[in-house]
């Protein structure tokens, strides 16, 4: 997988960073665009973009082993994108990552394997991946993180039940989950939802 990650925002003295992970089809340029509509000022931005936009090949709840290696390259890629702030002096305490679609299951699969206090995280219609949730995968203390995880019911591409089985996972492992299931909402970021992450996440 040839994935670049793309820098913007305060690249030479940030405090705080934000990792952006697109969805399937999407693009870095895409998801970054959505900074403009939330309390980042003064940001470092990440950006990573998958190899032909697209982090892994089938549904999130297929069985993991359907989507390696790509899933296993992709949880690196977050990694590095991590290593990139840190290196800039960010703590990973005020590292935040948000993600839509399958950036958004990507977002929330990362931290919850590498569970420790960030800034945030930020799911827009996503769950933890897998044909189940595999306990051993996941490890750590989140130490109270503020989660967003919204999304529709029904979903086409994600299902309610996993998104609340995601939510009961990271708050056994000390996430503060506020998790906002939206009727009819569609496959989509709505002006409430950054609202919502504005109000409570970026502050």
């Amino acid at each position: 997988m040839n994935t670049k990650i793309y820098q913007g925002g305060n690249l030479e003295n940030p405090q705080n960073a934000l990792i952006m992970i697109h969805g399937r089809g999407g693009s870095a340029q895409d998801i970054m665009g959505l900074s403009e509509y939330l309390n980042v000022k003064d940001y470092l931005l990440l950006g990573p973009e998958a190899d032909q936009n697209t982090w892994y090949p089938n549904s999130f709840i297929a069985p993991i082993s359907t989507n390696e290696p790509q899933l296993t390259r992709a949880i690196e890629i977050i990694s590095e994108a991590v290593k990139i702030a840190n290196e800039k002096g960010v703590l990973n305490e005020n590292i935040f990552l948000l993600g839509f679609s399958q950036g958004a299951c990507l977002a929330l699969e990362y931290s919850t394997r590498n569970a420790k206090r960030f800034g945030g995280i930020i799911a827009f219609t996503g769950g933890l991946i897998g044909d189940k949730l595999y306990n051993e995968n996941y490890s750590g203390n989140f130490e109270g993180t503020p989660v967003f995880i919204g999304t529709s019911d029904p979903d086409f591409h994600v299902p309610v039940s996993r998104v609340q089985e995601s939510t009961s996972l990271m708050q056994e492992m000390g996430a503060k989950v506020d998790e906002r299931i939206y009727k009819n909402m569609g496959h989509t970021i709505t002006q409430e939802e950054i609202q919502i992450v504005n109000d409570t996440i970026f502050i």
